[in-house]
């Protein structure tokens, strides 16, 4: 799953794709490296930031998923958690919702069910917009992720949406501490007990930010490792930034586990035995 920003705030990118077109222009490149998902989102999830008013989200995204979704033919998540907002964007072309709020808000369900979209229902103790850092918050984060999705799919089975239509998310340093991220990523393997497929978004984020020292598009390396327990925990789905990179680590992955072959004749092109030389400016 790609990600594709169109919000100028957002703290990976800080608004570098600034325009409509860039943005698709983003998604191709996303799409032509590998991956199988686009994730648009129309407000940051920035805390120290307002919420986005519910006609801006929709001018941001509506039109970038048409473009990605009609001329692109991609499949395409819009990151929300407003019903208007997800309506807006499944009528124009999303086919999952991807919301952050843990279902605060039951209609988002029924608005999926209407549409035909999947949901992703991620753990989060805290409201949208609001940072929430209580080492003391959990007495076991891995217990509380489990018995709160459990909870939220019962909702939206509720609210008229087939329970195949939902995916989980554990929420890395959603109402967590770094430490309390990485305690329950350590169990990740558990969300499969909920029988539903797990989505983990883990590119660039705190967590790895407070293992390694390093500012959100440093974290590329950090990114890969935590994509590796997820590749081994059973997770289905990744939220990632460096899509080339993550298909690359795969890939090799694959090939050195024995899942991927590389043809006996397979040889690698002269052009990519060496870098090219760098033109001097005088």
């Amino acid at each position: 799953m790609g990600i594709v920003n169109a919000s100028p705030d957002s703290f990976s990118d800080g608004g570098v794709y600034a325009t409509l077109e860039a943005r698709v222009a983003l998604a191709a490149e996303l799409l032509a490296a590998g991956a199988d998902v686009i994730d648009v989102g129309g407000e940051s999830g920035r805390t120290n930031l307002p919420p986005v008013a519910v006609d801006e989200e929709i001018r941001r995204v509506v039109p970038l998923v048409e473009r990605v979704a009609g001329e692109l033919g991609a499949l395409v998540s819009v990151d929300t958690y407003k019903p208007a907002v997800a309506a807006a964007a499944i009528g124009a072309g999303a086919v999952i919702v991807n919301d952050v709020s843990g279902l605060r808000d039951p209609d988002l369900a029924e608005v999926c069910a209407e549409g035909g979209a999947a949901l992703v229902v991620m753990h989060t103790r805290a409201a949208p917009k609001q940072r929430l850092q209580d080492p003391g918050l959990y007495e076991d984060v891995l217990a509380d992720v489990l018995s709160f999705l459990a909870e939220r799919i019962a909702v939206a089975r509720a609210r008229g949406l087939r329970e195949e239509a939902v995916i989980v998310d554990p929420g890395p340093d959603f109402a967590k501490t770094p430490a309390q991220t990485i305690e329950l990523l350590r169990g990740v393997s558990r969300l499969h007990d909920l029988g539903r497929p797990v989505l983990m978004a883990l590119s660039r984020k705190d967590f790895i930010g407070a293992l390694t020292g390093r500012s959100p598009r440093q974290r590329a390396a950090g990114t890969l490792a935590a994509l590796a327990h997820g590749l081994d925990a059973g997770a289905q789905i990744f939220r990632v930034h460096d899509v080339a990179a993550a298909a690359d680590f795969i890939a090799v992955r694959r090939a050195l586990r024995g899942e991927l072959d590389l043809p006996a004749q397979a040889m690698l092109p002269e052009e990519l035995r060496a870098e090219a030389p760098s033109e001097r400016v005088s």
